[in-house]
């Protein structure tokens, strides 16, 4: 539980997560709190505890620290409509006028400089984090801007100036000189035009990775994860109400609109987002995307179903240990939890989670903090939708409230070379009970085995999403380097908690060894059973509460058994994965197998190894799945190509 003092529940407006607009504010002004016992001299860089610096250097933290924190007291006294009873602008204004002094190019906190901010480079960090500088500037103007000593000011839009200049990573980056640009235009500061073609320029950068329905690549062809939401909607929207721009606003409206649509449905019961991508040590930034749509109108959800899932996922972090023990963000998911974070990752990166308080914009009159809450789209009903932009299909069960994500699509994978697969992207799928094992046995993972390796997707072709299904082909790579001749097209058909995977792997000498790895169970502790063609894992978490894992065999597979995952997974210390193997004939070899991840009492575990709600045939080459509602749906699999159709019952 958090050591932030939280105001008392209130079920009556808040039926489902117990938290209002109170439990919001105590939460920011709780990290504020802790935040600022870390800021070093003048207060122009904050630099937190952390296990390790991010391969920027130790200022660039510092750097982080500041900027990501004074991005949540934006949101916080924004919100407020300038009351600032702690006291926390001064203090960001004290940090401003000390950092842009002399700004420097050492990435190490030395004694003799231990106030300088970095200057902005080429895709250097400081531009990341002058973006979060500028946009708290923008929002926090009458109360802080337009009072700030002119020197200070000049030597502000000096450094600001520098993220104009310089060249971000092409990727979502081309959004920080944006935002740098957005402020600088409406404070002024545009004398040559450069902010306002910085503005433009990001826009026109980003245009080509929009492929329609909502969804970004980002920056590389098959690259989709959160991004989406809390970079590239995030920033051109709310420049557009930031600006007034109604025409800005109806061109990209529209598109956090669709992403909505099917982004809300990828949120757990329990308030948990989906554990897929980089950057899940920004936690409930999140929730970015949901305040967004409500603060510019442009959401498919009421005001209390989007309150009721952005508080869930607020509640969800803190409620499970994401803040240490003195109040602040550690580097992990629920605790500490090194091997998901990324190099570029330092002790105050996590705080790019303040882009979740954007809500707090909204004024405590809004429908967004008065309405009742509603249920979540994974309490409604068991639903089963695709998203075809990214190869997604998106499964959830009312039942235990677990939302998964079955990737057909998206790899991470660049252009111009292949790179080892990223357990962030390349699994078969992802949950929010789960998280991907990222050493040893990998999970949700079809490779056949060749001199005792086995092998990587890499890059990942989509064959369609439709009703209840998602398909897609891979070329397998042992060591970066293709299989000649061989490949795995594979389709999942889910319904309810059960899923049917088929894989066709053509090109393989005979007697090659296939493996299809099931969802990783992970918690306090785990219970393995291989049974025949069915294997199963139950995790056991210490408040008692389990989940189970399970496969079966089909077609095809002649084992089946566990690999034990003793690092575990970031929902857990240990854990286990089941399997099944088997292996080709030779030509074209079909496996067909069923899969289940569910939240079990011990009555779900008992009859864990039942056959599920489905009747499966397999002829030849072709599956039929007939539905418990009677629907039939029919998958022909042929070498890079599927077929689906789906019969209505009578």
């Amino acid at each position: 539980m958090s050591s932030i003092p939280l105001p008392p529940e209130d079920r009556v407006l808040s039926p489902y997560t117990g938290w209002t607009r109170r439990h919001w504010e105590a939460v920011a002004d709780g990290l504020l709190t802790a935040v600022l016992r870390h800021a070093g001299p003048e207060h122009a860089l904050i630099s937190l505890p952390g296990p390790r610096p991010s391969i920027s250097g130790t200022r660039s933290d510092a750097l982080e620290g500041f900027a990501r924190t004074f991005l949540l007291a934006a949101f916080r006294i924004a919100g407020a409509g300038g009351d600032d009873p702690h006291g926390f602008l001064p203090r960001y204004a004290e940090g401003l006028a000390a950092g842009t002094r002399a700004p420097t190019a050492d990435p190490d906190l030395t004694p003799g400089d231990p106030v300088s901010w970095l200057a902005i480079g080429d895709r250097g960090q400081a531009m990341v984090e002058a973006a979060s500088i500028a946009l708290a500037l923008r929002i926090t103007r009458p109360w802080l801007w337009d009072r700030l000593d002119e020197q200070v000011r000049a030597r502000t839009l000096a450094w600001l100036t520098g993220a104009l200049r310089h060249t971000p990573v092409d990727n979502n980056w081309w959004l920080f000189p944006f935002t740098v640009g957005g402020f600088l235009a409406d404070v002024g500061a545009d004398q040559d035009g450069a902010a306002r073609a910085a503005v433009a320029r990001g826009l026109a950068k980003i245009e080509p990775w929009y492929l329609g329905d909502g969804w970004y690549t980002d920056g590389r062809p098959r690259a989709f994860d959160h991004y989406n939401g809390w970079a590239f909607h995030l920033y051109p929207v709310l420049h557009a109400h930031l600006d007034g721009d109604p025409r800005l606003l109806d061109a990209y409206g529209p598109r956090l609109a669709a992403h909505l649509d099917g982004y809300a449905r990828t949120f757990g019961a329990d308030g948990s987002p989906m554990h897929q991508g980089r950057s899940l040590t920004y936690r409930f930034a999140a929730t970015a995307p949901l305040w967004a749509g409500a603060l510019t109108g442009r959401t498919p959800l009421a005001p209390g179903a989007t309150r009721r899932a952005a508080s869930g996922v607020l509640r969800h972090f803190v409620d499970r240990g994401a803040l240490d023990e003195d109040g602040l963000l550690t580097l992990g998911w629920h605790g500490p939890h090194l091997p998901l974070v990324q190099e570029y990752s330092g002790p105050a990166s996590p705080y790019w989670a303040s882009k979740g308080f954007l809500g707090l914009l909204l004024p405590s009159e809004h429908p967004v903090w008065t309405a009742v809450e509603e249920p979540a789209p994974v309490e409604r009903a068991d639903a089963v939708v695709p998203l075809p932009r990214p190869g997604w299909l998106i499964q959830s069960t009312a039942a235990d409230g677990i939302a998964r994500l079955h990737n057909h699509g998206s790899d991470d994978q660049p252009t111009d070379h292949v790179e080892p697969d990223n357990p962030l992207y390349a699994r078969l799928a992802y949950s929010t009970a789960t998280g991907p094992a990222l050493d040893g046995t990998p999970d949700n993972h079809i490779g056949v085995l060749v001199g005792g390796e086995l092998s990587e997707r890499g890059r990942i072709r989509p064959l369609g999403a439709g009703d209840g299904w998602a398909a897609s082909a891979h070329r397998p790579r042992i060591r970066g380097c293709e299989l000649p001749g061989v490949t795995v097209t594979s389709v999942v058909l889910a319904v309810g908690a059960d899923e049917v995977h088929a894989h066709l792997v053509t090109g393989t000498d005979p007697g090659t060894e296939v493996r299809h790895s099931g969802w990783a169970a992970a918690g306090a502790a785990v219970d393995e059973r291989a049974d025949g063609l069915s294997a199963r894992v139950v995790a056991i978490n210490a408040d008692g509460t389990r989940l189970l894992s399970s496969m079966e065999n089909v077609h095809g597979f002649t084992t089946a058994g566990t690999h034990p995952l003793p690092a575990g997974t970031a929902y857990g210390t240990v854990g286990a994965v089941p399997a099944l193997g088997g292996r080709t004939s030779g030509g074209d070899s079909l496996f067909v197998g069923t899969a289940r991840l569910t939240g079990a009492d011990p009555e779900d575990v008992s009859a864990a190894g039942a056959e599920p709600p489905l009747h499966v045939r397999v002829e030849g080459s072709r599956i039929r799945v007939r539905r418990p509602d009677g629907t039939e749906a029919e998958a022909l699999l042929a070498p890079e190509a599927v077929t689906v159709t789906v019969r209505k019952a009578d």
